[in-house]
């Protein structure tokens, strides 16, 4: 399969992506770890740990804490996120005409986040896209985040698509690494990192600073 094999099913990441909030993230984030007197590096946080699941990032810092403590400590953090990102809620520029353009061609499309689902509600409803997905994977569905490939694995699946036939958009290493496993072609959108945090991967077949590179680029094609 190459760069411009049609593509059969798109497959988006939310945060970096379908928005360009991880700035926001990152100062929630900050704050967490403050409050808990833990050390944080802000310059390679996002690039090391999204994309993948909350519990899994505060894991390692509480070593002691179950499933409930681990839930709740998470959801500290993304209250504040939710509360500094909430009147900043915007797509991605070319998001919009993208997902309309595939739509027209009948080609589905799904989300597959991280996002805890109070995080996914804020994104897709203020944005009134949810609809436009025929489904929406996380890890409150008990999937593990990436870089493991479940839930891309599972997005094909419900939308009746070969991996190989799908294409995926995200902003993260974790994110493209978990489409490389998952046998999919990646776009890798540069909302969070430059080209060259992408260069290792022999999945990309683009790297755009946003959605409005793909209205010409050869490496997005729909079936005829």
């Amino acid at each position: 399969m190459t760069s411009e094999t049609p593509a059969k099913a798109l497959i988006f990441d939310m945060d970096g992506t379908i928005v360009d909030n991880m700035r926001f993230h990152d100062d929630a984030w900050e704050s967490w770890f403050r409050s808990y007197e833990l050390p944080f590096e802000r310059a390679t946080f996002s690039a090391r740990t999204a994309g993948m699941a909350v519990a899994e990032i505060i894991r390692p810092h509480f070593p002691a804490a179950d499933e409930a403590e681990l839930l709740r400590l998470g959801e500290e953090k993304e209250a504040a996120y939710r509360a500094q990102y909430e009147p900043h809620v915007a797509p991605t520029p070319g998001l919009l005409p993208l997902i309309a353009r595939a739509a027209t061609h009948g080609v589905p499309m799904a989300v597959a986040t991280a996002a805890p689902l109070p995080n996914i509600a804020l994104i897709l409803d203020t944005l009134g896209i949810r609809e436009m997905f025929k489904t929406i994977v996380s890890p409150s569905q008990g999937f593990r985040g990436k870089p493991h490939p479940d839930m891309f694995l599972a997005a094909a699946e419900r939308m009746g698509v070969h991996p190989a036939d799908c294409i995926v958009f995200e902003d993260a290493p974790n994110g493209v690494e978990a489409a490389r496993r998952a046998g999919m072609r990646a776009v890798a959108v540069l909302t969070m990192l430059g080209e060259e945090g992408f260069a290792s991967f022999d999945n990309v077949i683009a790297r755009v600073a946003d959605f409005r590179a793909m209205d010409r680029s050869p490496a997005l094609r729909f079936a005829e």
